[in-house]
């Protein structure tokens, strides 16, 4: 069953009771690192998410990267059944039979969920070679993952349908957001399921972004992808890549000399991020973990504990998931107290 089935019945601005958590990971980088990262995948998965996503990495992907994505890949598949693994496939600067055989392989492995990006440009540009012509845009990639999907599954049942997410992003402004706001309707159209996010720090630009996507007829969920606010190294190598700014009040948590509360008030705003986008009627959330096990399970815990996420609901805004014993029941009660009960 593919991940699109999860986001069944998605209505736009109207709370989950059930929001869905799924995890983006990134294959080893080095042979020597490999046996640390899988570990750290493996705690991330024993965790029971919704699904995972697995990426190229950023800048530009190559056949070597895509290789260790695969493996990833067919790891999730072969230990894990029953969890979509989601594959990210990037465009820019490939052959469209360079994209149509990394699609069929993925099929024929049972990979039955892709993520379609433009991505960035190779190291020295997009280069053409014997004058092929190479694709420039995601919603190419949306269309050719359809057409494939009709030739390898056409004759296959709904448990076979290729769900399809793309990208949005919900800090762009202006003249930016309108040309999103357009993409992600072609995108749709073209045959797209759910949009994930690119990072962002403030709740009411996801709220206005899916606004303005309905506003314009656009119905595919937006799934918030968020990531953990405890590392202001990372914080800054995202706002040089994306291009999104670090907001000065985490700055300045940062700032603090005392690392407990540096701790606290990190973890703090992560929560009340999340809390932001799912009373603005987020389905799920999408989390940027970079294999890093502890930031994310942190942020669960609080999550769970405080009445935001269950795996099988709650009543009357009672958790049913023991808090770990070192977790702050101070923050845990800024959840209960704006939360809706029951989400």
């Amino acid at each position: 069953m593919s991940t699109a089935h999860l986001y069944e019945g998605y209505r736009p601005g109207i709370p989950s009771p059930h929001p869905t958590v799924s995890y983006e990971l990134y294959p080893p980088r080095a042979t020597s690192r490999a046996s640390s990262v899988w570990t750290g995948i493996d705690r991330l998965i024993d965790s029971a998410p919704d699904f995972v996503s697995v990426t190229f990495g950023a800048g530009g992907s190559s056949a070597d990267s895509r290789d260790r994505s695969i493996q990833v890949l067919m790891e999730v598949l072969d230990k894990r059944r029953g969890l979509p693994a989601v594959a990210h496939l990037t465009c820019l600067g490939s052959s469209r039979g360079e994209m149509s055989m990394i699609i069929r392989l993925l099929l024929r492995a049972g990979i039955r969920d892709f993520l379609a990006l433009r991505g960035d440009p190779p190291a020295g540009g997009v280069q053409r070679q014997n004058d092929v012509p190479t694709m420039q845009r995601a919603v190419e990639l949306v269309r050719l993952i359809r057409e494939i999907e009709a030739e390898e599954l056409g004759g296959k049942g709904k448990e076979d349908r290729v769900s399809i997410a793309v990208a949005a992003y919900p800090a762009s402004t202006g003249k930016a957001r309108a040309n999103d706001i357009a993409a992600l309707l072609e995108k749709e159209r073209a045959g797209a399921d759910y949009a994930i996010s690119q990072v962002f720090y403030d709740p009411r630009e996801y709220d206005s972004m899916v606004r303005e996507l309905a506003l314009a007829g656009g119905r595919i969920p937006i799934i918030p992808g968020i990531l953990p606010l405890n590392d202001l190294k990372r914080l800054r190598a995202l706002e040089r890549l994306a291009g999104v700014p670090v907001p000065q009040r985490l700055v300045d948590i940062h700032a603090n000399p005392d690392a407990e509360s540096r701790v606290r008030e990190s973890l703090r705003a992560t929560v009340e991020l999340v809390a932001g986008v799912l009373e603005a009627g987020a389905p799920g959330i999408h989390l940027y973990t970079f294999n890093r096990p502890r930031p994310v399970l942190d942020v669960l815990a609080y999550l769970r504990g405080g009445g935001y996420l269950t795996r099988s609901g709650t009543q009357g805004g009672t958790p049913r998931h023991p808090l770990p014993p070192d977790v702050d029941v101070d923050l845990v009660g800024l959840a209960l107290h704006r939360l809706t009960p029951g989400l």
